[in-house]
């Protein structure tokens, strides 16, 4: 036996083209970065395990904590390859899906297109009932028309329905009932309430939750299902933890049932690795930005914090325009996603221009460099093509690269085109996708009044080092900063999550005639549900519990949160609100209303464990780099010439090893091109600090 047993910890996070692996162990920090296996991702899984731990010497039954995130729930809704679903509705609200809210995301475009449905008109079904807004029955269900539903439901061959019906939010009864009735009539199919799965107000967005929750359930179950029972047969007997969205996590149980959380897990571990990165080194803004194999992620971070948001939207048909996708409303950290990564496909448009993304050509069959079948020009092709990537050493030589194969998919897809070289269609690729995250960034922080110059940019993921000197520039960021296993990123950070649950219920109360009473029992009923989620993710860990309060004046669009106190509520407690509303509505917009009615429309619990803060990190004495490896002639788009470019290994370079720029310091995960606008140091951390010249 080991003297390790069961005191490893294990992170894995699954991407579009790439599966990372990090072992914290005794002996460090061992990573891995395999290709993602789609058809069945648990085998990803295993290699790459398998493989650090091997590194360390240990077996599975020397993990003792594992923490997963994925983007398969993602895909399966971007790429249409979730289950059959059906919806059951209230009558009269078949079409909510499509009626929307109503609004056009471009008003003066007369040949947009939304995203369609995940549900066809022909798998949506409505019965008999009625439930107000206060949760009183006003027309009892139709169990008869739920059971012809469900009998119509089994003859279509149906994996999952999702059950939304009018303000089941209020009174979930009806609802609970007809999946009752679906258990009876088809047990085999998968059944998601909306009042379990985003029991707030707002049809539209409530409906839209359920939809995609149903739609990716099947899938997410089924691989989660396979991979623990992969993992015991190997050894593996402690819980399986999963990365949610908003930042935390659930336990494999909570994840299976509400994979609609999963839905942004890996963005939120890079996230949470920027926060702690911007701590340790006193950084109180910063921009994250991650960027893999199938997308590039931009998140703004405050005081180490991410913002947080409740809602947001999967599969944009206009990339930055809000609306042109489907609302999901849960916990979420707030960033910005575009089709930007290393196996984005490059393509000539109707005008000749040069486009890249969102498609990616992912693991199978690859770039073209990878030689596994790819003949599309991809971001990767171009780095390697323009020198950006030693072939020799990419992905610590486990993955062989060609140039041949790149260069020629740059000719035919590009250089034919336009009359270029390979060489000049691989810069114009790098350029075009440079500038598109550009762009991204610079929408992210205008809606959010931010100054992005001021901020230092924190990169991480496979392809983000080998693009952050170029997007530095473009943004005009004077500070980069590159952590350890920077290629890895987001699975590190994986491992800093809190275990958390937060659970919202819309329940519409006047301040002006408030109910401690049922304020009360709602409030309480979601602490014991939310703290169970928790500690069931926490590994006996202590769970804090908190609540709080959507709040606005009577009539208004929006709500903005209240924070409840940590006892049971009394009458009394309704001016205490209206002072705190009022303090909290003058520090947003500068003033409030005086004397208005103010309206408590959902209530918020958050059960959660404790996570220490890093410690700052301590100057170190510069001193001189040691020798370059090699040399590699690169292109170098600010200069719009070739320069030679020194290489050094990173394990290489120790805390305090300054150089100047042009370099290319090359690791297994990934490589950090340094442009001549830039030197770059080691600091304490072992992070690469690029600073402007």
């Amino acid at each position: 036996m080991s003297e390790m047993q069961g005191t490893a910890r294990l992170a894995v996070d699954i991407g579009g083209t790439f599966t990372d692996i990090v072992l914290l162990a005794g002996n460090g920090r061992h990573v891995a970065k395999v290709l993602t296996t789609p058809k069945a991702p648990e085998l990803a899984v295993i290699e790459g395990t398998r493989g650090v731990l091997d590194a360390a010497g240990l077996g599975f039954r020397d993990v003792g904590v594992f923490v997963h995130g994925t983007t398969l729930a993602t895909n399966a809704i971007i790429e249409r390859k979730g289950a059959r679903t059906a919806l059951i509705a209230t009558d009269g609200f078949r079409d909510v899906i499509e009626i929307a809210d109503e609004g056009r995301f471009d008003q003066y475009d007369i040949n947009i297109v939304k995203p369609a449905p995940l549900v066809p008109r022909e798998l949506r079904f409505t019965v008999p009932e009625r439930i107000d807004v206060h949760g009183a029955v006003r027309l009892a269900l139709d169990e008869g028309a739920v059971r012809e539903a469900a009998k119509r439901l089994a003859g279509l061959k149906i994996e999952a329905v999702a059950v939304a019906l009018i303000h089941a939010y209020a009174n979930p009864a009806h609802e609970e009932r007809v999946g009752a009735i679906l258990g009876e009539v088809c047990p085999g199919i998968s059944v998601t309430l909306s009042s379990q799965a985003c029991p707030e107000a707002r049809e539209y967005e409530r409906t839209s939750t359920a939809i995609a929750n149903a739609y990716v359930q099947p899938l997410m179950s089924g691989y989660l299902l396979r991979l623990r029972q992969a993992l015991a047969e190997l050894g593996y007997g402690a819980p399986i933890h999963l990365m949610t969205s908003g930042g935390s996590l659930a336990s494999l149980e909570t994840a299976a049932r509400f994979p609609v959380r999963l839905i942004e897990s890996g963005p939120a571990g890079g996230a949470i690795l920027a926060g702690r990165i911007a701590l340790e080194r006193g950084e109180r803004r910063i921009l994250s930005f991650d960027m893999g194999g199938t997308t590039a992620k931009i998140c703004l971070i405050d005081d180490g914090e991410p913002l947080k948001g409740r809602a947001f939207e999967v599969d944009r048909q206009s990339r930055f325009k809000k609306g042109s996708g489907f609302p999901v409303r849960i916990p979420v950290i707030e960033m910005v996603e575009i089709g930007a990564g290393g196996g984005s496909i490059a393509r000539i448009d109707a005008l000749q221009r040069i486009q890249v993304g969102p498609d990616s050509a992912g693991a199978e069959p690859g770039p073209a460099c990878y030689g596994r079948g790819g003949t599309e020009p991809t971001v990767t092709d171009a780095d390697l093509a323009i020198g950006k990537i030693d072939p020799v050493r990419f992905a610590g030589g486990k993955i062989a690269v060609h140039s041949g194969p790149a260069e020629a998919a740059l000719s035919a897809g590009i250089g034919a085109r336009l009359s270029m070289s390979a060489e000049q269609a691989a810069v114009g690729v790098a350029e075009i996708v440079d500038e598109n995250m550009a762009n991204a960034a610079r929408v992210h922080a205008v809606e959010r009044g931010a100054d992005i110059a001021e901020r230092t940019l924190v990169a991480f993921g496979g392809a983000a080092p080998l693009h952050a000197s170029r997007l530095a520039e473009k943004l005009g960021i004077a500070r980069v900063v590159v952590p350890p296993d920077a290629g890895v990123g987001s699975a590190v950070g994986f491992l800093a999550a809190p275990a958390a649950y937060e659970l919202v219920r819309s329940r519409y109360m006047r301040l002006s005639t408030f109910d401690a009473d049922a304020a009360n029992a709602l409030v309480g009923a979601m602490q014991q549900e939310a703290d169970s989620h928790a500690r069931a993710a926490a590994g006996g860990r202590a769970v804090s519990v908190r609540a709080s309060a959507f709040m606005r004046y009577a009539g208004q669009g929006h709500e903005i949160t209240v924070a409840l106190p940590g006892r049971k509520l009394a009458a009394g407690d309704a001016a205490t609100f209206r002072a705190d509303f009022e303090r909290e509505y003058t520090r947003l917009f500068a003033r409030h209303i005086p004397n208005a009615e103010i309206e408590i429309m959902s209530w918020v619990v958050l059960a959660t464990t404790a996570t220490e803060p890093p410690a700052r990190l301590a100057a170190t004495a510069a001193k001189p780099a040691p020798k370059p490896v090699g040399e590699r002639s690169v292109f170098d788009a600010g200069l719009g010439r070739r320069v030679t470019v020194p290489i050094y290994e990173r394990g290489s370079l120790a805390p305090g090893a300054v150089l100047t720029g042009p370099a290319l310091i090359v690791e297994d995960g990934t490589s950090t091109y340094v442009s001549p606008r830039f030197d770059v140091s080691v600091d304490a951390g072992e992070a690469l600090i690029l600073t402007a010249k």
